[in-house]
Protein backbone atom coordinates (compact mmCIF):
# COMPACT_ATOMS: atom_id res chain seq x y z
CA UNK A 1 0.00 0.00 0.00
CA UNK A 2 3.32 2.32 1.06
CA UNK A 3 4.58 1.80 -2.14
CA UNK A 4 1.00 2.29 -4.52
CA UNK A 5 0.98 5.64 -2.44
CA UNK A 6 4.25 7.02 -3.49
CA UNK A 7 3.44 6.46 -7.29
CA UNK A 8 0.29 8.14 -6.36
CA UNK A 9 1.54 10.76 -5.05
CA UNK A 10 4.62 11.23 -7.70
CA UNK A 11 1.76 11.03 -10.66
CA UNK A 12 0.05 13.76 -9.04
CA UNK A 13 3.49 16.11 -9.11
CA UNK A 14 3.70 15.12 -12.96
CA UNK A 15 0.20 15.23 -14.29
CA UNK A 16 -0.99 18.17 -16.59
CA UNK A 17 3.29 19.05 -17.45
CA UNK A 18 5.66 19.33 -19.80
CA UNK A 19 9.49 18.66 -19.05
CA UNK A 20 12.68 18.59 -21.08
CA UNK A 21 15.03 15.78 -20.16
CA UNK A 22 17.03 17.81 -17.22
CA UNK A 23 13.63 18.88 -15.83
CA UNK A 24 12.64 15.11 -15.35
CA UNK A 25 16.15 14.16 -14.64
CA UNK A 26 15.76 16.66 -11.90
CA UNK A 27 12.62 14.96 -10.63
CA UNK A 28 14.01 12.10 -10.32
CA UNK A 29 17.25 13.17 -8.61
CA UNK A 30 15.08 14.97 -6.20
CA UNK A 31 12.34 12.01 -5.54
CA UNK A 32 15.09 9.10 -5.30
CA UNK A 33 14.65 6.91 -2.43
CA UNK A 34 16.60 6.42 0.55
CA UNK A 35 17.57 2.62 1.04
CA UNK A 36 17.41 2.01 -3.09
CA UNK A 37 19.54 3.27 -5.90
CA UNK A 38 17.51 3.12 -8.71
CA UNK A 39 18.12 2.76 -12.42
CA UNK A 40 17.13 5.50 -14.47
CA UNK A 41 15.87 4.35 -17.66
CA UNK A 42 15.36 5.83 -21.00
CA UNK A 43 12.72 4.57 -23.45
CA UNK A 44 12.14 6.19 -27.10
CA UNK A 45 9.41 4.96 -29.64
CA UNK A 46 10.98 5.00 -33.39
CA UNK A 47 9.39 5.42 -36.44
CA UNK A 48 10.51 2.06 -37.70
CA UNK A 49 9.48 -1.21 -38.43
CA UNK A 50 11.88 -3.85 -37.18
CA UNK A 51 10.91 -6.26 -39.72
CA UNK A 52 12.40 -5.23 -41.96
CA UNK A 53 16.41 -5.38 -42.42
CA UNK A 54 16.69 -1.60 -43.58
CA UNK A 55 14.96 -0.26 -40.64
CA UNK A 56 16.72 -2.50 -37.85
CA UNK A 57 18.37 0.04 -35.05
CA UNK A 58 20.84 -1.90 -33.18
CA UNK A 59 24.39 -1.32 -31.38
CA UNK A 60 26.52 -0.62 -29.25
CA UNK A 61 27.22 3.08 -26.88
CA UNK A 62 29.46 4.00 -24.37
CA UNK A 63 28.16 6.26 -21.96
CA UNK A 64 30.63 8.97 -20.41
CA UNK A 65 29.75 8.50 -16.90
CA UNK A 66 29.24 4.21 -17.98
CA UNK A 67 25.73 2.90 -16.56
CA UNK A 68 26.66 1.99 -13.00
CA UNK A 69 25.99 -1.46 -13.35
CA UNK A 70 28.42 -4.28 -12.09
CA UNK A 71 28.47 -6.50 -15.55
CA UNK A 72 29.07 -10.14 -15.30
CA UNK A 73 31.30 -11.24 -18.74
CA UNK A 74 31.73 -14.43 -19.80
CA UNK A 75 34.17 -15.09 -22.92
CA UNK A 76 34.91 -17.70 -25.59
CA UNK A 77 38.73 -17.93 -25.93
CA UNK A 78 41.76 -20.41 -25.96
CA UNK A 79 45.61 -20.07 -25.11
CA UNK A 80 46.57 -16.37 -25.42
CA UNK A 81 43.14 -14.63 -26.23
CA UNK A 82 42.12 -16.86 -22.45
CA UNK A 83 44.85 -15.20 -20.36
CA UNK A 84 43.96 -11.60 -22.17
CA UNK A 85 40.59 -11.94 -21.45
CA UNK A 86 41.38 -13.21 -17.89
CA UNK A 87 43.61 -10.22 -17.50
CA UNK A 88 40.92 -7.63 -18.47
CA UNK A 89 38.41 -8.72 -15.69
CA UNK A 90 36.49 -11.08 -17.55
CA UNK A 91 34.26 -13.13 -14.87
CA UNK A 92 34.63 -16.62 -16.95
CA UNK A 93 36.49 -17.68 -19.83
CA UNK A 94 36.33 -20.92 -21.59
CA UNK A 95 35.17 -23.36 -24.76
CA UNK A 96 33.85 -26.19 -25.00
CA UNK A 97 33.31 -26.87 -21.28
CA UNK A 98 31.71 -23.05 -20.66
CA UNK A 99 29.51 -24.32 -23.44
CA UNK A 100 28.44 -27.34 -21.96
CA UNK A 101 27.98 -25.30 -18.53
CA UNK A 102 26.01 -22.97 -20.04
CA UNK A 103 23.50 -25.98 -21.88
CA UNK A 104 22.91 -26.66 -18.14
CA UNK A 105 21.26 -23.40 -18.01
CA UNK A 106 24.17 -21.51 -15.76
CA UNK A 107 23.20 -17.88 -18.16
CA UNK A 108 23.66 -15.74 -15.20
CA UNK A 109 25.52 -13.27 -17.38
CA UNK A 110 25.26 -9.86 -19.18
CA UNK A 111 27.54 -9.68 -21.80
CA UNK A 112 29.30 -12.62 -23.82
CA UNK A 113 32.02 -12.26 -26.28
CA UNK A 114 34.04 -14.60 -28.34
CA UNK A 115 36.60 -15.07 -30.33
CA UNK A 116 36.44 -15.78 -33.99
CA UNK A 117 37.80 -19.04 -34.00
CA UNK A 118 35.42 -19.82 -30.94
CA UNK A 119 32.34 -18.95 -33.23
CA UNK A 120 31.73 -22.99 -34.03
CA UNK A 121 31.34 -24.32 -30.50
CA UNK A 122 29.15 -20.85 -29.96
CA UNK A 123 26.99 -21.24 -32.68
CA UNK A 124 25.96 -25.05 -31.09
CA UNK A 125 24.45 -23.55 -28.31
CA UNK A 126 22.86 -20.04 -30.36
CA UNK A 127 19.62 -21.08 -29.76
CA UNK A 128 20.28 -20.65 -25.85
CA UNK A 129 22.22 -17.42 -26.34
CA UNK A 130 19.91 -15.77 -28.70
CA UNK A 131 16.35 -15.23 -26.76
CA UNK A 132 18.70 -13.91 -23.67
CA UNK A 133 19.82 -10.99 -25.91
CA UNK A 134 23.63 -13.19 -25.30
CA UNK A 135 24.90 -14.22 -28.51
CA UNK A 136 28.02 -12.75 -29.28
CA UNK A 137 28.13 -10.62 -32.55
CA UNK A 138 30.93 -8.84 -34.95
CA UNK A 139 28.33 -5.66 -34.85
CA UNK A 140 28.33 -5.10 -31.85
CA UNK A 141 32.15 -5.93 -30.82
CA UNK A 142 31.28 -9.15 -29.38
CA UNK A 143 33.05 -11.36 -31.80
CA UNK A 144 36.50 -9.95 -32.42
CA UNK A 145 40.27 -11.11 -31.51
CA UNK A 146 40.73 -8.19 -29.03
CA UNK A 147 39.21 -9.20 -26.47
CA UNK A 148 40.91 -6.96 -24.09
CA UNK A 149 39.09 -4.06 -25.44
CA UNK A 150 36.05 -5.35 -25.81
CA UNK A 151 36.12 -7.09 -21.68
CA UNK A 152 37.31 -3.52 -21.02
CA UNK A 153 34.38 -1.58 -22.72
CA UNK A 154 31.60 -4.33 -20.86
CA UNK A 155 32.84 -3.78 -17.65
CA UNK A 156 33.14 0.31 -18.28
CA UNK A 157 28.93 0.05 -18.62
CA UNK A 158 29.07 -0.08 -22.66
CA UNK A 159 25.44 -0.39 -23.37
CA UNK A 160 24.15 -2.74 -25.76
CA UNK A 161 20.51 -1.24 -27.53
CA UNK A 162 18.18 -2.98 -29.94
CA UNK A 163 14.53 -2.18 -31.50
CA UNK A 164 11.82 -4.25 -30.31
CA UNK A 165 9.43 -5.39 -32.71
CA UNK A 166 6.98 -2.45 -31.82
CA UNK A 167 9.71 0.26 -32.75
CA UNK A 168 10.98 0.70 -29.16
CA UNK A 169 14.40 1.02 -27.64
CA UNK A 170 15.43 1.27 -24.12
CA UNK A 171 18.44 1.27 -22.00
CA UNK A 172 19.67 1.79 -18.18
CA UNK A 173 21.93 4.87 -18.73
CA UNK A 174 22.99 5.49 -14.81
CA UNK A 175 22.32 5.21 -11.08
CA UNK A 176 20.45 8.05 -9.83
CA UNK A 177 23.23 8.58 -7.44
CA UNK A 178 25.06 9.78 -10.31
CA UNK A 179 23.14 12.87 -10.22
CA UNK A 180 21.45 15.22 -12.42
CA UNK A 181 24.77 16.49 -14.56
CA UNK A 182 26.20 13.62 -15.38
CA UNK A 183 22.49 11.84 -15.29
CA UNK A 184 21.97 14.04 -17.91
CA UNK A 185 24.76 13.73 -20.30
CA UNK A 186 24.19 10.17 -20.21
CA UNK A 187 21.05 10.57 -21.63
CA UNK A 188 21.58 13.24 -24.33
CA UNK A 189 24.70 11.05 -25.31
CA UNK A 190 21.79 7.79 -25.46
CA UNK A 191 19.58 9.62 -27.44
CA UNK A 192 22.03 11.70 -30.23
CA UNK A 193 23.46 7.71 -30.58
CA UNK A 194 20.37 6.25 -31.23
CA UNK A 195 19.75 9.27 -33.95
CA UNK A 196 23.08 8.77 -35.61
CA UNK A 197 21.92 5.17 -35.91
CA UNK A 198 18.83 5.87 -37.87
CA UNK A 199 19.05 2.85 -40.58
CA UNK A 200 18.42 4.26 -44.24
CA UNK A 201 14.72 2.84 -44.66
CA UNK A 202 13.34 5.07 -42.22
CA UNK A 203 11.01 7.22 -43.00
CA UNK A 204 9.62 9.99 -41.68
CA UNK A 205 9.78 11.34 -38.06
CA UNK A 206 12.49 9.26 -36.50
CA UNK A 207 11.94 9.39 -33.08
CA UNK A 208 8.76 9.63 -32.08
CA UNK A 209 8.69 9.90 -28.09
CA UNK A 210 11.01 9.64 -25.74
CA UNK A 211 10.19 8.66 -21.65
CA UNK A 212 12.05 8.35 -18.81
CA UNK A 213 11.34 6.30 -15.64
CA UNK A 214 13.79 5.13 -12.76
CA UNK A 215 13.16 1.40 -11.83
CA UNK A 216 10.52 1.80 -9.41
CA UNK A 217 9.24 5.02 -10.37
CA UNK A 218 6.53 6.65 -12.68
CA UNK A 219 7.70 7.39 -16.64
CA UNK A 220 7.49 10.47 -17.81
CA UNK A 221 7.72 11.96 -21.21
CA UNK A 222 9.62 14.74 -22.58
CA UNK A 223 9.97 17.12 -25.35
CA UNK A 224 11.95 15.99 -28.23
Amino acid sequence: MKKGKNLSDLYKNIENKSFNVEEAIKFFVEKKRVKFDETLEVSLNLGIDPRHADQMVRGVVSLPNGNGKTMKVAVFAKDKKAEEAKAAGADVVGSEELAEDMQKGNLNYDRVIATPDMMGIVGKIGKILGPKGLMPNPKLGTVTADVKIAVEAAKSGQVQFRAEKNGIVQAGVGKISFGSDKLVENVNFFIDSIQKARPSGAKGTFIKNISISSTMGVGINVNI
